[in-house]
């Protein structure tokens, strides 16, 4: 892990730095909180398509589920209170956000990370021993808690930990994660499906525990980042740990940027409000609309609902939930391409090569479903379910190469330091807002658009294409307190709002 032949000079914007053993730990323990957050993600599709949780706690959708020909294909699982046990997370993650931006700065990556653990392990207790719709709402929105908490601390602690060259391909350890997570729920929903006596969703809920353990117990292990430590005046431990994480003994130059990247930041008293002046805009008009785009590709509406999708396909109990698991296990692999090429092909090949990938596959697949699957009739075929299948997979490997982790990476990379705290909460809220509305609404949508979902999230994939070609610039190798001068300033089009960095003592920060 810590070879000798990762050493670069510091001049031209490079830092001395090794790949250090401690930095491969470190990321791989924060990291654990996507493995949470994944878990969640995929474990509430596969429970909300089990008969024994539908008769317990939603027996109107139950009925529905047991009585063919009572309901449209489309609308079997049309329930507000269902798509709520799905969506209050979110919720719940939208409101913690702010409290995270606020403990993020005053205490630290490192703690908040340690509180989102705590909540995600009470959150998993209500679950698992649900007895009615209250405490599983309860569950739901402590687990919200910690993935707001999680969300906000750990893309920001990967980005500030790792080396530059590298940055990219270890932020992505979070969504390699979340995808993880949500195969391995897929997996245990398959096999709790099959337990007599349903109770298989306890075991189910129940199992988040091990991911919820992982993240607080690996949240004491880890160091605080450099910039953490140096932002809330711990210079010298700071520069400690800068020295044990780089590997290297002259770490001056990069300490020196992150102690007056520290001191401009620290003469912001209002986060949120200087978030909002012209120089932080184009950040900030990035960070917004990654997220918003990022669920309008339509991949939570598949990653929730898997299991429901396939069986509003025509596939059965068990079928829908292997189709679950084979869409999973694509999405892991395909975060591992990514890993490999960001830091090589760079962000912007991987987001507008999945752009034309998934425009296509979920073309095909409203093709299919507006031929073939009708109100109350299904002639999917054999053939013709595996092509949506494949289709499926095909938009689920575009998605996790590109705009899963990419979604993360550039706003977490891109902000200034006085702002980098306050844009992460803007993004995980913007991001936990829109997971909310497609939650809440896609079963609502499935069975008034039917088909047509597929042509709204087609739509969608066509104009964040044209948003990358037009304004998303490259950070490929660009080290983190550099990208004002080396990114922004160089934009055709962003570079008009760094004009006032002339003008403003503070933003000579770059210079």
């Amino acid at each position: 892990m810590a070879g000798g032949g990762f050493g670069a000079s510091s001049g031209g914007g490079h830092f001395e730095a090794k790949i250090t053993p401690l930095v491969i730990m470190s990321c791989i323990m924060a990291a654990s909180g996507g493995l949470m957050f994944g878990y969640d993600v995929g474990i509430s599709g596969g429970v909300t398509s089990m008969p024994p949780f539908l008769k317990q706690f939603f027996p109107v959708v139950y009925k529905k589920t047991q009585q063919t020909g009572l309901e449209s294909n489309y609308c079997k699982y049309d329930n507000q209170g269902l798509q709520l046990f799905t969506s209050s997370l979110y919720l719940a993650a939208l409101i913690a956000t702010f409290f995270a931006s606020y403990t993020t700065r005053v205490l630290g990556r490192k703690l908040t990370m340690f509180i989102a653990g705590v909540f995600f392990v009470v959150g998993t207790v209500f679950n698992a021993a649900a007895v009615n719709l209250a405490m599983l709402i309860i569950g739901r929105i402590l687990l919200g808690c910690g993935v707001g908490f999680a969300n906000q601390a750990v893309p920001l602690f990967l980005s500030e930990i790792a080396p530059t060259r590298i940055r990219g391909a270890l932020n992505i350890l979070f969504q390699l994660n979340i995808t993880i997570g949500i195969l391995f729920a897929n997996l245990i929903n398959y096999g709790t499906a099959k337990i007599e006596g349903g109770y298989g969703w306890r075991v189910s809920l129940g199992l988040a525990g091990i991911p919820a353990c992982l993240l607080t117990v690996g949240s004491l292990i880890v160091v605080d980042t450099p910039n953490s430590l140096i932002e809330r005046g711990k210079l010298e431990e700071g520069k400690a740990v800068l020295k044990r994480i780089r590997g290297v003994d002259n770490v001056d130059p990069e300490f020196l940027e992150i102690v007056e990247a520290s001191r401009v930041a620290q003469e912001v008293k209002h986060p949120f409000r200087n978030l909002l002046k012209r120089r932080n805009r184009p950040q900030l008009v990035i960070a917004i609309w990654m997220q918003i785009f990022q669920q309008f590709t339509g991949i939570n509406a598949i990653m929730f609902y898997a299991p429901v999708l396939f069986q509003t396909l025509g596939f059965k109990s068990d079928a829908s939930l292997y189709s679950a698991v084979i869409t999973g296990a694509v999405n892991v692999l395909s975060t591992v391409v990514s890993i490999y090429f960001v830091d090589r092909a760079g962000r912007r090949v991987l987001l507008l090569e999945a752009g034309v990938q998934m425009f296509l596959s979920q073309l095909v697949v409203a093709i299919i479903m507006g031929f073939k699957v009708k109100d109350h009739s299904n002639n999917l075929g054999h053939v013709l379910a595996i092509v949506v299948v494949v289709m499926v997979c095909s938009f689920v490997s575009s998605f996790a190469w590109s705009w899963g982790p990419l979604g993360w990476l550039i706003p977490s990379e891109t902000f200034p330091l006085e702002a980098r705290s306050a844009g992460q909460s803007v993004a995980v809220c913007t991001n936990m807002l829109f997971t909310f509305v497609i939650a809440q609404a896609f079963l609502s949508m499935l069975c008034n658009m039917k088909f047509g979902i597929f042509l709204f999230f087609t739509f969608w994939v066509f104009v964040m294409t044209i948003f990358v070609v037009v304004l998303i610039p490259e950070t490929k190798g660009v080290p983190i307190e550099e990208m004002t001068e080396r990114v922004w300033k160089q934009h055709w089009f962003w570079k008009r709002f760094m004009d006032d960095f002339e003008d403003d003592p503070k933003g000579k920060l770059h210079a």
